[in-house]
């Protein structure tokens, strides 16, 4: 393998795909990310068995290859580089990859990428498609709900139903309980129900680019498995097996009183008591 790539993109693929690194995992390949030349791109993938990443970035493709790199010293390493050409080479017998960037030139001792757990490449043709910002805004007004407590793992993901040409996301903890719903641009041919683990919705948030670009939702049957792609990432979670609450049946279905209130007075005054309630014997 033989690239050439600037600092800045290589930085920002490592920073979206190392949140996926497992750095206490008993396979010292779980600690790595894989880097392989993919269809004149470089590809950047990390996984802990449970949620994968994958990035693909712009580069200048010279020789194909593929390794895995340490995480953690390959992202500290590039992080210092200053923005500028930064050319790659790997030493296949001896998978030691070498970095050069100006007056840096060093070495790093990589695992062979065949060690590395293959990424499913499953057919989006027949996912889901919806906005990227609106999605992650639905994933912002639900996540918080959901529990921490692994001891019910069923309330530490977030329900998704699709049904028609409607999305539904919905948490609860016990306490809490948050549902967002939203309109798809095409109804689905047969409804779809799956509780995804909030973290792995949390992480889809944070590298999702905002803006008009569409993010596809896929479930591969008989996988366990959902996948979310855009143009430039990719993300696998497992999906958690269980029974979701009937959140239905505490949703009041009649009201005696109900009021419209102004979000931002009503925001900020929940703010103000939060003060309090937190602070309790400061209340005179």
């Amino acid at each position: 393998m033989k690239i050439s790539v600037l600092q800045e993109n290589l930085a920002h693929g490592l920073s979206i795909v190392s949140r996926a690194v497992s750095p206490r995992s008993t396979l010292p390949v779980l600690s790595n990310i894989l880097v392989a030349t993919d269809n004149g791109r470089l590809r950047l993938s990390a996984t802990n068995l449970e949620l994968g990443i994958t990035c693909w970035i712009g580069a200048k493709i010279e020789e194909e290859g593929s390794t895995t790199v340490p995480a953690r010293t390959f992202t500290d390493l590039v992080s210092t580089i200053p923005p500028a050409k930064t050319d790659i080479s790997l030493n296949e017998p001896t998978q030691t990859l070498n970095i050069k960037s100006g007056s840096l030139n060093t070495d790093i001792k990589c695992i062979d990428a065949q060690e590395f757990p293959p990424m499913p490449s499953p057919d989006m043709e027949t996912g889901i498609e919806i906005n990227v910002s609106d999605f992650k805004e639905m994933i912002k007004q639900v996540v918080f709900a959901a529990s921490h407590d692994e001891a019910r793992p069923i309330l530490t993901g977030v329900l998704v139903t699709v049904e028609d040409n409607t999305m539904t996301l919905a948490a609860a903890d016990g306490f809490r309980l948050s549902v967002r719903t939203a309109k798809l641009s095409n109804p689905v041919p047969a409804p779809i129900k799956a509780v995804i683990p909030a973290r792995a919705l949390s992480e889809l948030a944070r590298i999702s680019n905002d803006g008009s670009e569409v993010i596809t939702m896929a479930l591969p049957p008989d996988r366990g498995q959902v996948i979310f792609r855009t143009k430039d990432i990719e993300l696998i979670s497992q999906l958690i097996e269980g029974t979701f609450p009937d959140y239905q049946q505490i949703i009041p279905k009649e009201y005696q009183s109900r009021t419209i209130l102004s979000t931002a007075s009503f925001l900020k005054s929940c703010k103000q008591a939060e003060i309090f309630a937190r602070e309790g014997s400061l209340i005179a």
